[in-house]
This record gives structure tokens, C-alpha cells and sequence, in this order.
């Protein structure tokens, strides 16, 4: 407890002087020598992400395999998933129209100045962006091998091979028990690395907070203020939801949630990474009272399929982008728009900026300048900062209710 509490303490300092050291060099130094010292200072945060990343793919195969495998039997694996997903579809159809309605109510696009675009960074975003077809979501999906998808990181196909090696290994009972040992070995090791990785968190939260503050300087929240701050009252609205259902599931459990999982929330929120804590977030779930077999099936999954803040952010930019260049979009179009965002949103998990990908993927498949994703540039580091903690949030709660509605959840200590 001490140990994590000296970790908390030391990533909020982190935050603080990556604030003000961000600010000084901001203020005092020339445009060349503030984007060799962003350059360089994001490195930190390169280093920290590495080291979360390349536990990622092991930790989700080993731990959702073993997860699959201790639910006995294929009928319990059917149920469990069942309802794992009638959470994810609802919370992100919730979270996807919410964002659709506040930005009609307050119609942020209008405040948004056309003259401080970020062409450099939409150009880089255009060059990770595919057309949407059903041959690429097919490809994003399902992996043609999965040592490509464990070396890419690519979260949704690794689930999907660990989901059908895992109902393999269950099917074959006695067989397969020495694999499961083994896997659930692995796991264990892995998750011993994951309290040396998140020693490395102050450093890379102190990179990523003072790289963007030497960029864009605080006046940024002046010019996007309010586009934050309609963002936030969203953000806001969205967390009452999903505490409202919490509690009507978990009762007087939610606030020892919250606690268990604040020190990953805060993780998530300064290094703008959901994937930053996949790892801690799997040992705070156990604690809190989670079976593992119930938290290792359905935290990867959760990681592809339920991410909340970024559901939202997608219909609340993609429309404020439409606002900004002055095109109209009736009801029928928008709600196209949210069944297209339902699909291609899938799979985005952890990546920093993966929302604007999609963002910007779907403006052009709707007749919206793909390059007014460099109207909300400036901000949007600071909104993925709450993005991502919306994310981890859902898909604490997520775990936590399904293992209550399967009987596996613990009593509080």
C-alpha cells in the first residue's frame, strides 16, 4: 500500500513539473529549440510505453487463455461472454449517442477559429489512416498470423486467436491442463514485470505532460476552451452512467473500486495510454475482488470492444468538424455516421491519438474536409487525456458487474 501510494505521489510531481518546466521552456526559448527539447523529451514517454508494450501482447494471450480455460466449459464461456457483451454494445451505443446529442445542443464547431489548424500533425494522422472497406475491417480483425499480430501489437487479432486456442484447450479438458499450467505460469511472471515497468510511469508522464506544454504553450486552452469544456461536461455525464449502473450492480463496493483502480486511472490520464495499464489494471481488478478467471476473459475483450470515452469523442469531433466548415448533417446521416463509428472503432485499444485515425477515416467517408482534423489538434491531447481515463473507468466497471452477476466477486475485505 505504502509502495503504491509513493508511486501516485511521485506521478503527480511528475505531472507538475512537466507542466512547469513545459511552460518555462515555452515562454523563454526559440521555435527550433523547442522542438529539438519536445523531440527529445517525448523519448521519456517512447521509453515508458515501450516497456508497457512489449508485455501487452504475452500478458492478453496468456491471461485471457487461462481466463477462458478455469470457466470450465464452453456453456459457461458462452454466458459469460454473453453478457460481457450486451455491457460493451450498450455502453458504447450510450456513450456514441451522447456524443451525438451534446454536440448538437451546444455546437462547439462554431467556436472553433479555422486559423489555428495543426497541419503537420493532420498530415500524419492522414498517412495512418485506410479508406474503410469491409475487406480492411476483415483484415484489422482477423490475423493471418499471429506472430505478426503479437509483433504489431494488434489487440483485437491477438483476442481473436487466444479466444479460439482457449475454447480449444477447454474442450479438450485434461489434455490441455499442462499448456494452462504453463500459460498461467507465464502470466504471473509477467505480471511481476509489470511492478518493475510502472517504476518507469513519473518518467514518462513528465515527458509526454511537458512536451505539450513547450509545444502549445497554456494559451492553447484559451483558443479551444470551450470546445474543452463542452467535451468535459460530456465526460462528465458519461462517468454519471456508468457510476449510476455500477452502483445499481455493485452498491457500497463502488467506492472501494474506485479507489483500487485510481492509481491506473491516473496513469491513464497523464500518458494519454489505456495500454499503459492494462497490466495494473488486471492486478487492481484481482484485489478489489475479481475472480481471475473472470478478469482475464473479459479485460481483453473490454480493451477492443469497450471503449467508452473514445466512443464518445468520435461523434462529438467528427460533427464538430462538420460545424466548423459549415456542413449541415440531418438526423439519418448522423446516425449512419454512429453505426460506422460502432464498426470501425474496434480494436483502437490504448493507442494515443488512435481515435482521431478513425476521426478522420470516417470525415472522409462522409464529405467532411479530412484535414479539419487539424482544427482540433491543439486540444486534443488534453481531451484524450480524459478519453482515456473514461476508457479504463468503463471497462473497470465492466469487469467488476459481470463478475457480480456471475457470483465470482469476492466479498470486501
Amino acid at each position: 500500500m505504502i509502495k503504491r501510494n509513493r508511486l501516485t505521489v511521485f506521478i503527480l510531481i511528475a505531472m507538475v513539473l512537466g507542466v512547469t518546466i513545459g511552460y518555462i521552456v515555452h515562454q523563454n526559448s526559440s521555435a527550433d529549440f523547442i522542438k529539438k527539447f519536445s523531440d527529445n523529451i517525448k523519448l521519456l514517454t517512447t521509453i515508458f510505453l515501450r516497456l508497457v508494450q512489449m508485455i501487452i501482447a504475452p500478458l492478453v494471450f496468456c491471461t485471457l487463455v487461462v481466463g477462458i480455460a478455469k470457466l470450465g466449459d464452453l456453456k459457461t464461456v458462452g454466458r459469460v461472454g454473453g453478457k460481457a457483451l450486451l455491457w460493451f454494445i450498450t455502453a458504447s451505443l450510450v456513450s456514441l449517442l451522447l456524443g451525438m446529442f451534446l454536440v448538437n445542443l451546444f455546437q462547439p464547431g462554431h467556436a472553433i477559429d479555422l486559423s489555428n489548424k495543426d497541419t503537420a500533425g493532420a498530415e500524419d494522422l492522414i498517412g495512418k489512416t485506410q479508406e474503410f472497406t469491409l475487406a480492411s475491417f476483415v483484415d484489422h480483425v482477423f490475423p493471418a498470423s499471429v506472430l505478426d499480430a503479437m509483433a504489431k501489437n494488434q489487440i483485437l487479432q491477438i483476442v481473436v486467436f487466444s479466444v479460439f486456442f482457449g475454447i480449444a484447450a477447454t474442450a479438450l479438458h485434461e489434455y490441455a491442463k499442462p499448456v494452462v499450467k504453463a500459460l498461467d505460469a507465464a502470466s504471473h511472471i509477467i505480471l511481476k514485470m509489470v511492478g518493475y515497468v510502472m517504476w518507469f510511469a513519473p518518467l514518462g508522464v513528465f515527458g509526454a505532460i511537458a512536451a505539450v506544454i513547450a509545444t502549445k504553450g497554456l494559451q492553447v486552452f484559451s483558443f479551444y476552451g470551450q470546445y474543452l469544456l463542452y467535451f468535459l461536461v460530456g465526460i462528465a455525464l458519461l462517468w454519471g452512467i456508468l457510476l449510476s449502473v455500477g452502483f445499481l450492480v455493485l452498491r457500497n463496493r463502488l467506492p472501494h473500486l474506485l479507489k483500487r483502480i485510481a492509481q491506473p486511472l491516473l496513469i491513464a490520464f497523464s500518458t494519454t495510454s489505456s495500454e499503459a495499464v492494462f497490466p495494473k489494471l488486471t492486478e487492481e481488478l484481482e484485489r478489489f475482488g475479481c475472480k481471475d478467471k473472470i478478469v482475464a476473459f473479459i479485460l481483453p475483450l473490454g480493451y477492443s470492444f469497450n471503449l467508452d470515452g473514445s466512443m464518445m469523442y468520435m461523434t462529438f469531433a467528427s460533427i464538430a468538424i462538420a460545424q466548423a466548415y459549415g456542413i449541415h448533417m440531418d438526423l439519418a446521416t448522423q446516425l449512419t455516421m454512429l453505426l460506422v463509428l460502432m464498426l470501425t472503432s474496434k480494436g483502437i485499444a490504448g493507442v494515443p491519438r488512435a481515435a482521431l485515425v478513425v476521426v478522420l477515416a470516417t470525415c472522409s467517408m462522409f464529405k467532411i474536409p479530412a484535414a479539419g482534423v487539424a482544427l482540433i489538434l491543439p486540444i486534443d491531447h488534453f481531451c484524450d487525456m480524459f478519453r482515456t481515463m473514461t476508457n479504463v473507468v468503463g471497462n473497470g466497471l465492466a469487469t467488476s458487474v459481470v463478475s457480480k452477476w456471475e457470483g465470482a466477486l469476492e466479498p470486501a475485505p
